[in-house]
């Protein structure tokens, strides 16, 4: 449980913004209904209760987002634990006013 001391850099969604044609890495840890109701365009679901199994596949920063930052606080610092350079995007998709795939 030592991962929750691990202190996570937060970035505001139009931050994220300006790195979303950088080499980066979205992951959006909600459930998959949350994910298909609205998702980020390039964001890969990877749901929160299945975080610690996820493997990174290069040394890109991972910017982490959820509803609303709780959850992907919690993905962010278990990431970091497995030496990922990583954000947790503050305010979530309820924050995030752009276009979004998925949802009506």
């Amino acid at each position: 449980m030592f991962h929750w001391f691990v202190k996570v850099p937060n970035v505001s969604t139009s931050e994220l913004k300006s790195q979303l044609n950088q080499d980066i890495v979205l992951l959006d840890v909600r459930t998959l209904s949350e994910y298909r109701s609205g998702h980020i365009r390039g964001a890969k679901n990877v749901p929160l209760n299945r975080i610690s199994q996820y493997e990174a596949k290069g040394k890109q920063p991972h910017y982490i987002i959820c509803q609303s930052g709780m959850r992907s606080k919690q993905a962010a610092k278990i990431l970091a634990k497995k030496g990922l350079q990583v954000f947790n995007v503050k305010g979530g998709m309820n924050a995030w006013t752009d276009r979004v795939i998925g949802g009506k």
